[in-house]
């Protein structure tokens, strides 16, 4: 019970003092000069005053509020190592078994530190999650939080942290432990296909050791060398970056004996190929209306490199212009296909044919430079139907298609077949959506027979009209009509040549995105995505290995003509092998080198700060010599007393409280109070009459 006194006026106070303060003065003169019934006259008006005033005692009601204590379990991937999680485990129902036997607190348990699919970085963030337990809690009510953890938190404050009552950290693990791990210590995000890459690396071990040790080196999978490393000290490593597009780089250590895990024994790089630029030589026949369409996307490529070369007058013409007059540059072509054919990515014959400018001999050349990896495209026009057709010469080993001399102008809508709804090269392409296709008409196409490879197009009388092919180690595209350039034009609403050419050219050139079977993997937060490109109907389920030797299959679904998606969400970090048919690919789920594994030894020092800042504690659970869990026990205290000892450890309680009910007792109500004003004002009156 809480006794107390208020006071609840008849009327405002300002009309209170108005009526008595002149009262009271008069009284006062009376008792200074000692007048005849001035004690009674003051005794009066100190009844009508009170009567005014309307004291009344109050009794409150109240319960008292409990002190909110938040216990922060660390559930992160490195309380899995060794006997943390039963530690950890026998903690918690300990201390809840403790707490619970004090009804003044009011315990949050709060489990922080797992993994989200969300997150691109592992940490452990126990501080953040406490500050979340108490954002509802006023400061008074706080009396103090308990986490339960090995000591390495990433998100530990240098000093106090936001509340003012006692910290203390219960250690998982024990103070003997040994690990060993290596990190990079630079590794560029970027690097040039076949050039290689300077990046330095370090291995670390907890006993400051400084022998020899021996690192495999792995790129995509595949063990390249193998590196004698000191521990301890920075080491250099040269890779040679093999391809463009993601690749892994991995460095791996040998597990020790007595070693607490050799998840952190590996250290991943993620590092973009990116390719020189490519070099393109493009050979055009006569002039015609669509002779600088290649030229112009290919110089609008940043990329790639052209050198361009027009036959403006072939050597058989003869009409007395001196050869200064006719030609800026001669025709370097012993140069270009002997010399330096192999520096080229791709060669294009646009409208080209055999006019005695190329010796006989340097379509073999080139035919052999497809052989060995080389990328030819013939755009043809007429010339290829011609008696001087370039599949006349010794080139023809190496052309998909042969001609028939036949060249049909008729009105027609390019249409991709049902290869090509399915191939990199046009599928999706803008406008090949709708029947007809959403873009212009051409008017020729030339006619082949006997067509090899793939036919992704097709036009007038559903000829060929896009084929691309394999010859060798090497690929040969060839667009059987001269009639690109009315979409670049904008002919009747014009098409989609930029992402036509721009792709077959890709192609040629082995742009990995444009392979017609590939499989790739890639991680997202906690999730392995698959894409598998596939000209087959179904490619079935890919199989994956994931870091801990599981074997899983994920069902693939179609996207897309030619595309097939999967899926499968996980907790484990690492490398993921995924396989389907004969192609494999590698992914790397979850963060790189995570910060949760770069230190998984137990420590008190992190939170040796924080905790002592607030009067709190950190000990560990089991002894130096057992794995035994040793809880202190639990006392409440006051907000000014000692928070921590030997053996315990204090949780502040709180003064707050409800208020439940209040119960009222005016001293002047009623008849009591006009009694005892009467009978002062009686008493008075009786004086003054005599």
């Amino acid at each position: 019970m809480n006794w107390s006194i208020s006071f609840e006026p008849l009327i405002s106070w300002p009309f209170l003092a108005l009526v008595l303060v002149p009262l009271a003065l008069l009284a006062l003169v009376g008792l200074w000069f000692r007048q005849r019934g001035a004690v009674l006259r003051f005794v009066a008006l100190l009844a009508l005053a009170a009567a005014l005033f309307n004291p009344v005692f109050l009794n409150e009601e109240r319960e008292p509020l409990k002190s909110v204590v938040a216990l922060v379990v660390d559930r992160s991937q490195s309380q899995d190592i060794g006997d943390r999680t039963r530690q950890t485990d026998e903690a918690v129902a300990g201390l809840q078994q403790r707490l619970g036997r004090f009804k003044q607190f009011d315990v949050r348990v709060v489990e922080a530190g797992k993994s989200d699919a969300a997150e691109e970085r592992t940490e452990t963030r126990l501080f953040g999650a406490l500050e979340g337990a108490f954002r509802d809690v006023p400061p008074s009510r706080i009396g103090g939080a308990i986490m339960i953890t090995d000591g390495e938190v990433h998100d530990a404050p240098s000093g106090a942290p936001d509340f003012n009552a006692p910290l203390h950290a219960l250690i998982t693990g024990n103070d003997h432990e040994k690990d060993r791990r290596i990190r990079f210590e630079n590794a560029p995000r970027f690097g040039l296909v076949g050039k290689p890459l300077d990046m330095t690396y370090r291995v670390i071990s907890t006993e400051n050791e400084t022998g020899p040790v021996d690192v495999r080196v792995s790129v995509n999978g595949e063990q390249v060398a193998v590196e004698h490393a000191t521990v301890g000290q920075a080491m250099p490593l040269q890779v040679t970056i093999p391809g463009a597009g993601r690749n892994i780089i991995e460095l791996a250590i040998d597990r020790e004996p007595g070693e607490l895990t050799d998840t952190n024994n590996r250290a991943i790089a993620l590092v973009d190929g990116i390719r020189e630029n490519l070099r393109v030589l493009l050979v055009s026949g006569e002039p015609h209306a669509g002779e600088r369409t290649w030229r112009n996307l290919l110089k609008s490529d940043a990329s790639v490199d052209l050198v361009h070369f027009t036959i403006l007058r072939p050597p058989e013409k003869q009409d007395g212009t001196p050869i200064n007059e006719l030609s800026l540059i001669a025709f370097p072509t012993r140069e270009l296909f002997v010399e330096k054919i192999k520096d080229f990515d791709l060669i294009i014959f646009d409208r080209y044919q055999h006019r005695d400018v190329l010796p006989i001999l340097y379509y073999d050349y080139i035919s052999e430079y497809v052989e060995k990896g080389g990328a030819l495209l013939i755009a043809a026009g007429p010339e290829y139907a011609g008696e001087a057709s370039i599949a006349r010469t010794p080139l023809m080993s190496a052309l998909p298609a042969m001609p028939t001399g036949e060249v049909v102008d008729k009105a027609f809508y390019p249409r991709l077949t049902e290869l090509g709804q399915r191939h990199p090269v046009t599928r999706g392409l803008d406008g090949s959506a709708t029947e007809p296709p959403h873009w212009s008409r051409w008017f020729r196409t030339i006619g082949v027979q006997n067509p090899q490879g793939e036919v992704v197009m097709k036009g007038a009388d559903n000829r060929p009209l896009l084929l691309l092919d394999r010859k060798g180690e090497g690929r040969v595209g060839m667009l059987l009509s001269d009639q690109g350039w009315l979409w670049a034009r904008g002919f009747e609403g014009g098409g989609p040549h930029v992402q036509l050419y721009r792709r077959i050219a890709h192609w040629l050139m082995k742009e990995p995105e444009l392979e017609e079977e590939r499989l790739t993997a890639e991680g997202r937060g906690m999730v392995l995505e698959i894409r598998r490109q596939t000209m087959a109907d179904d490619p079935g389920p890919a199989q994956i290995i994931t870091p801990s030797g599981k074997t899983l299959s994920v069902k693939l679904d179609k996207s897309e003509p030619g595309v097939f998606l999967g899926s499968v969400q996980t907790s484990e970090i690492g490398l993921f092998q995924v396989a389907n048919g004969d192609l494999t690919a590698l992914a790397h789920v979850g963060p790189v080198n995570a910060p949760e594994f770069a230190d998984v030894v137990s420590t008190q020092e992190r939170l040796k700060a924080p905790a002592e800042a607030t009067g709190g504690s950190v000990r560990r659970l089991a002894s130096s010599t057992g794995s035994d869990v040793t809880l202190p026990s639990i006392v409440p205290v006051r907000s000014a007393g000692e928070a921590s000892g030997s053996d315990w450890i204090g949780l502040r309680t709180t003064d707050d409280s409800v208020l439940k009910a209040v119960s009222r007792v005016p001293l002047f109500g009623g008849f009591l109070g006009l009694g005892l004003l009467l009978l002062a004002m009686g008493s008075m009156w009786y004086r003054e009459g005599r």
